[in-house]
């Protein structure tokens, strides 16, 4: 079993900010000061107290239930939120209680251990996957305030790629966290699938279109861990940004911290234990040939409590192309982006690109110009 030392949950007060660099390798909760790297301009600094977000809860249950009219309902109200900000909840959705309490158990584990055992999976350079802390490396300002520790995982039923992963990187003390996400990651796949069933409905093309085409999905699975911050005010948790995955479905504890940009203002996204988040990503966006939205969000800190949340990213295949069906091109709505394969865009939004607003836009153009 892992065995952490004790979680430091509350924060030390302090008046002033000191924005002199420090070891950034220490662990975040144990920084006294703000390090200049974690200090976001004026424009982009958090809002604390934003008004929340109406997102409608989505009940899958009903959904799968056939019954034509509450599928017809549904299918109004995921268009409507999807075509504007591309957020919604699901409920009654199947999920086991008592699993996402062991993910969330296991969360507090692994982040609590010393440094240099979390350091064993060190997330590599051009790499999306192994534990990051603050993404040092990658950038080297408006650095977020966390730890992360993604993984990959394979719906191909021959393999249990997450419980080998761990096996083979961390050994046998891991048995047990490698077969809880191994399980948790087989029960996001599934409910995903369903949710790329009522996606397809819902923009009138057949509910198998997009199931499909994520049947074979090589997905990435990534543990969140927002230390307390003693100047939440001037830091980011996780700084504006759009998905570059297809779909993200997101599990937040009870503390508060998601924010989504809409109608040119932040909203916040309150955490219910029994729902999940799903937002669109932009490899969705550009299957639905923009009609659906991939929209700007973040993730703020507090100076009290740690946050924790749980975020399945669904991918394709990686030999699959991404290009929208037929009935989505049309003469008012013509193709937007040019054919491509996740792997590609993930190169690009990894190693040339801090994923935004304009990152298809971005990536089209990168991938004429990469193509002529």
């Amino acid at each position: 079993m892992l065995i952490p030392h004790p979680s430091m949950l509350v924060a030390p007060q302090s008046n002033d900010i000191e924005v002199q660099p420090v070891n950034l390798d220490a662990p975040l909760q144990n920084h006294s000061n703000i390090p200049s790297e974690f200090v976001w301009p004026d424009d982009e600094k958090p809002c604390l107290q934003p008004p929340a977000l109406k997102i409608p809860p989505i009940d899958m249950k009903a959904f799968l239930s056939g019954d034509p009219e509450a599928v017809a309902n549904i299918c109004a109200e995921v268009s409507e939120a999807c075509k504007k900000h591309g957020f919604f909840l699901v409920v009654n959705h199947g999920v086991d209680k008592k699993l996402l309490e062991k993910a969330h158990k296991l969360i507090d584990a692994f982040f609590c251990m010393e440094l240099p055992e979390k350091q064993r999976l060190q997330r590599k350079l051009g790499e999306h996957c192994g534990f990051a802390n603050s993404f040092i490396g990658r950038f080297s300002s408006k650095l977020p305030w966390k730890e992360t520790l993604s993984f990959h995982y394979s719906n191909d039923k021959s393999t249990r790629t997450v419980e080998d992963y761990f096996l083979s990187s961390m050994g046998e003390d891991f048995r047990e966290f490698g077969s809880v996400f191994q399980e948790y990651c087989e029960v996001m796949s599934n409910l995903s699938l369903e949710i790329t069933e009522l996606l397809g409905m819902s923009l009138g093309v057949s509910r198998e279109c997009f199931r499909d085409f994520f049947e074979d999905n090589e997905s990435v699975m990534r543990l969140n861990y927002y230390p307390p911050c003693q100047k939440p005010e001037v830091a980011l948790g996780t700084g504006p940004h759009c998905d570059p995955t297809s779909l993200t479905v997101l599990h937040q504890d009870q503390v508060e911290g998601l924010q989504v940009f809409v109608d040119g203002r932040w909203y916040s996204v309150a955490p219910k234990e029994d729902a999940f988040v799903v937002n669109i990503g932009d490899t969705f966006m550009a299957l639905t040939n923009g009609i659906f939205k991939s929209c700007l969000h973040r993730a703020i800190v507090n100076n009290q409590i740690v946050r924790k949340s749980l975020a399945f990213f669904l991918c394709p295949h990686k030999d699959k192309v991404v290009t929208p069906p037929k009935e989505l091109i049309t003469n008012e709505n013509p193709k937007k982006y040019p054919d491509f394969t996740w792997p590609t865009l993930l190169e690009f939004t990894q190693l040339h690109y801090r994923s935004d607003v304009e990152t298809l836009d971005a990536f089209s153009r990168w991938l004429l110009e990469k193509n002529k």
